[in-house]
């Protein structure tokens, strides 16, 4: 199976892109002279606190088990991460688009038993575990 066959089917990556954009969307209206002042005034380090208490929130919902609050938590989650997207790039220091094309070389990369399609068998936990420290040590070297 080779990577195209493992993505998305085209009405469901569509809608995620669609609503994604919709999010930045919402982020610009909010960080504009007509938005919100709240919003207006967050910086890069102020968002920091809430970071860390959205990714706490998602980590208990996830220990509930309950979906529709994993789901509620994720994109508050995704909010201040647009959020802070949208301020970096306001500063011209990086933007959503720089995040989502790091993490998906970042993860083709240290995945290439999934992306090389190269027909070898499946490395074990131990050696996907090995791999994974491996490449991301390398990645840390450069």
């Amino acid at each position: 199976m080779n990577f195209a066959d493992q993505l998305p089917t085209e009405p469901e990556a569509t809608q995620s892109v669609k609503l994604f954009q919709q999010l930045e969307g919402i982020v610009e209206l909010l960080r504009s002279e007509r938005g919100c002042p709240w919003d207006q005034q967050q910086t890069a380090a102020g968002l920091k606190k809430y970071l860390l208490e959205e990714a706490a929130e998602l980590a208990e919902a996830i220990e509930s088990g309950d979906s529709q609050q994993i789901a509620e938590e994720a994109g508050d989650l995704y909010f201040v991460l647009a959020l802070l997207l949208r301020i970096c790039a306001e500063q011209g220091r990086c933007s959503s688009a720089d995040a989502l094309s790091s993490i998906c070389v970042k993860m083709r990369r240290r995945h290439p038993h999934v992306f090389a399609a190269d027909g070898r068998p499946m490395p074990s936990d131990e050696q996907l575990r090995e791999q994974w420290e491996r490449i991301k040590a390398e990645e840390k070297s450069r």
